[in-house]
């Protein structure tokens, strides 16, 4: 009895490390913004497309696992440079973001995630012109579709 009660405990072990790993914050080297303004000011003067994800940091495991198989991914990072980033995170617990930062998100939201995805990815020119949308993603963790749209962005941008 003692043998099967340790069995249980070890493999409850294992599981709760898994699903710990599963939404674990990786580092990453990536320069996120997180206010259009600032996004906007970055694109003129860089020449470069806004790359938005529109995130639940606290409660989307979709997009807990889209940050860690695609944004943190070796791939992801080298194009990353060729984008400004801005992250806009609609979190379900008050203490993650300031007041003001959510207002400034649901500013955003209300304009560039209109469809309310989760994860979304919007890409808007330097005047703030939609020129691409992706949503969602899967628990197969396939990232192939999403790599595909931004290089289909940067070829024709």
């Amino acid at each position: 009895m003692k043998k099967l009660l340790f069995l249980f405990m070890l493999c409850a072990s294992f599981t709760m490390i898994a699903q710990d790993d599963d939404f674990e914050d990786y580092e990453s080297n990536l320069n996120w913004l997180t206010d259009l303004a600032e996004a906007k000011k970055e694109a003129v003067a860089s020449k470069k497309p806004i790359l938005i994800y529109f995130t639940g940091s606290d409660w989307c495991a979709p997009c807990k696992m889209l940050k860690k198989d695609f944004f943190y991914s070796e791939a992801f990072e080298e194009k990353a440079d060729q984008f400004v980033l801005l992250m806009i995170d609609m979190p379900r617990r008050v203490d993650i973001i300031s007041e003001e930062q959510q207002k400034k998100n649901n500013n955003v939201v209300s304009k560039y995630n209109t469809s309310g995805g989760y994860p979304n990815l919007v890409v808007l020119n330097d005047k703030l012109h939609i020129i691409g949308e992706l949503s969602g993603y899967t628990f197969l963790r396939e990232t192939d579709r999403h790599f595909a749209f931004i290089e289909a962005i940067l070829e024709n941008y």
